[in-house]
């Protein structure tokens, strides 16, 4: 049975989706793992705004969606040392220890990058991503329509369990007048921005994975124009499979 907390949740999420798009919206992975690229970064760094500008060219990007999913997370612990970023969030904190708890990232910074759920280091010699060979995990899709939002998971293989569907909501072309911290003076641009984040746990493992959101109210901003999903399992965040797209 799911707890009120989860219920607030859900409801809490599809409005959001529903205020965003009124038209019907069909997401789906390919079957060959797509990569979620994180960007840790602060509005309160000042070395944080050559990394977003790198992460807004993905925009542009043909794998945009299909084979990458870029999301930016704003992180809180730079909130005290004078500006505060108005997308930061400690949950978005939390999550960074998360992957420095699991051994997955040496230790906690900004800019800090994570892809396909390790630490990644090749922006500051400024490499490209990382070539990859992904592994054939399973599709995952998600349907988007007025107050509903459904999504289903065809792993290929055995997964464990409880698997976790990760729903952040994002936005783009995003502009801040920093007036003061290490970014004083400066106009930051961000893309990619991730505005919520929730994740909706599914007990039960079969061969197929559901999860069905419905809600009624409508209040998120208008400003959510984009959406990115991924299936995690348990407590690791290691991204299994993702996918997402724009609501309108």
């Amino acid at each position: 049975m799911p707890t009120v907390n989860l219920l607030l949740r859900l409801i809490f999420f599809a409005a959001a989706i529903h205020g965003a798009s009124a038209a019907t919206l069909e997401l789906a992975s390919p079957v060959q793992q797509t990569a979620l690229l994180e960007l840790y970064t602060s509005e309160g760094c000042s070395s944080c705004p050559p990394a977003d500008r790198w992460l807004s060219q993905f925009k542009n990007d043909p794998r945009l969606w299909k084979n990458i999913v870029p999301v930016a997370f704003h992180v809180d612990y730079w909130n005290h040392l004078g500006w505060q970023d108005r997308f930061s969030d400690a949950s978005y904190t939390q999550r960074q220890h998360g992957y420095e708890r699991y051994g997955y990232l040496g230790f906690v910074y900004t800019p800090g990058l994570v892809f396909n759920g390790r630490e990644w280091r090749g922006w500051f010699e400024r490499q490209g991503l990382p070539a990859t060979k992904p592994d054939n995990i399973g599709v995952l899709k998600a349907t988007i329509e007025d107050n509903r939002v459904t999504a289903d998971f065809d792993p290929l293989g055995s997964m464990p369990s409880p698997l976790i569907l990760n729903i952040a909501l994002l936005a783009f072309d995003q502009t801040s007048d920093v007036s003061s911290g290490e970014n004083r003076g400066k106009k930051l641009v961000h893309d990619f921005v991730v505005l919520d984040w929730q994740q909706f746990p599914k007990e039960t493992a079969k061969d197929h994975y559901y999860w069905t959101l419905n809600g009624l109210p409508r209040r998120f901003p208008a400003n959510a124009t984009g959406i990115a999903l991924w299936i995690t399992a348990d407590n690791d965040p290691t991204p299994l499979q993702a996918t997402g797209g724009y609501l309108h």
